[in-house]
């Protein structure tokens, strides 16, 4: 017998946690932080649904937070299994850990400080002794080669064109003949997505789990070069500050490729670049040893304009580095993270730069509900930094073919080859989009489909 419980991004995009259960062995599916709305951010403070001791391992689909943000909470509670993830993304979770663990302390001791939070004292849900004792349990493991969790689970992992080292996962449960077959799709990429290849295609299956961020939409027919030269184009015009927020590890490598190719194609001015994230640029190197996971069909780059680098791209590591751009003025770039505007660096430009008028705020793919990111894009005109309502009077802009998520088009595209599973659970989607795309999977392929709420068990036969 196994079962299936969804301890996270069930009717929710964030905090990916799926318990499989089979034979007495237990393994979790991605150990995510919640994010956006409060009332998901404090999920992370409730007890752990599922005994963190019992766990026999946890296998990670890619390195971003809402798949891996958790983990260091689970080990602080216990866990002292393996942590199965690709070789990219042992070290892309890392330096994502590492960060939030960072970004946590600071924010606890800015709010002591400023007396905003409730909590007395404020504290981080992790710090960096947590994160580096997470990473002595990480085991990489390569794409296309089957590794044993925990008897009777199987898997193997296989890209999803989301990220650097993003795979989804393909599982047998041995512990029959036929075995089991359940298919974890992670993150699905986009086709023709600047940087990645494209997702792999799905393997049969007799039980499917798979996202549904944009299950209800597709992302609009761009030209993603024209469009961002176009912004570019009226940042200049208007002569301040380009801001633009960007997930540390994954756009923001997007962004400096393109911007690099719109430079060699003489399609925008040879503006100055700030790339204002450490863990981004640390995680240059983690890029040059997997160039095995980049497609540059945007356009081949030179020696004057590589992905990360060049006489006009300016590496800020440093506080007082980040601190001078303050005193920056336009036309210029400053890309930052994180990429919702939750926290970090961006924080404090958009503190700076939002109130004037001269200044583009550029955002670029899913904002999920209660961040500043989705806030801004729905018109607000104020927003909340650090105990202060901050006005909006700087340009926001969409540039929305930089989402690195398949969209309800190329989320039924990849799951053509699939035949017919005994069911399909949609998670990590809100409800609107994972209920959309199940009525589109119930009508169109006659498919069994159930999005589950948070902590939902069901029997695997």
């Amino acid at each position: 017998m196994a079962r299936i419980t969804f301890h996270g991004a069930a009717r929710t995009v964030t905090g990916s946690k799926y318990l499989l259960e089979a034979d007495g062995a237990s393994v979790l599916v991605d150990c995510g932080m919640f994010q956006g709305l409060k009332e998901l951010r404090l999920k992370n403070w409730e007890p752990t649904p599922f005994d963190a001791k019992s766990l026999d391992a946890v296998v990670l689909t890619h390195a971003h937070l809402d798949h891996t943000g958790f983990l260091p909470r689970v080990v602080k509670q216990g866990f002292r299994g393996k942590v199965y993830c690709s070789p990219a993304t042992a070290k892309l979770a890392e330096l994502i850990l590492l960060d939030s663990a960072k970004i946590q302390g600071y924010d606890a001791k800015y709010a002591n400080k400023k007396g905003f939070s409730k909590h007395k004292p404020a504290l981080p849900l992790y710090d960096s002794q947590d994160v580096e004792t997470t990473v002595k349990q990480f085991r990489e493991t390569p794409r296309g080669k089957w590794f044993c969790p925990a008897e009777p689970i199987w898997m193997r992992y296989h890209d999803a064109g989301h990220l650097l080292g993003s795979n989804m996962i393909e599982v047998e449960i041995r512990n029959q003949d036929p075995p089991l077959r359940v298919l974890f799709s992670g993150d699905v990429g986009r086709y023709d997505g600047p940087l990645y290849h494209d997702p792999s295609a799905p393997p049969d299956c007799d039980y499917l789990i798979c996202e549904s961020t944009y299950g209800n939409r597709d992302h609009p027919e761009v030209d993603l070069l024209g469009t961002l030269a176009e912004v570019v184009g009226r940042s200049v015009e208007r002569g301040g500050v380009m801001l633009m927020a960007s997930f540390a590890i994954g756009r923001a490598q997007q962004l400096i490729y393109l911007l690099q190719v719109l430079k060699k194609e003489n399609r925008i001015p040879d503006l100055p670049i700030y790339l204002d994230s450490p863990m981004s640029c640390n995680a240059t190197s983690i890029y040059k040893e997997h160039r095995e996971d980049h497609d540059l069909s945007e356009g081949e780059l030179d020696d004057e304009h590589p992905i990360l680098a060049g006489p006009r791209v300016h590496l800020c590591r440093s506080t007082d580095e980040s601190k001078a751009l303050n005193r920056l003025k336009g036309p210029a770039i400053i890309i930052s993270s994180s990429g919702m505007m939750t926290g970090g660096r961006i924080v404090h430009h958009l503190k700076r730069r939002l109130p004037h008028a001269e200044n583009t705020v550029v955002l670029g793919g899913y904002m999920a509900r209660g961040t500043r990111g989705r806030r801004m894009q729905e018109g607000a005109e104020t927003i909340r930094m650090h105990g202060i309502d901050v006005p909006v009077r700087a340009a926001v802009e969409m540039v929305s073919g930089l989402s690195g998520h398949a969209d309800r088009s190329d989320l039924l595209r990849w799951l053509q080859p699939i035949s017919n599973p005994k069911q399909v659970f949609l998670t990590h989607g809100e409800s609107d989009s994972a209920d959309a795309l199940a009525e589109e999977l119930r009508t169109t392929r006659n498919w069994k489909v159930r999005v589950p709420d948070l902590g939902e068990t069901h029997e695997l036969t």
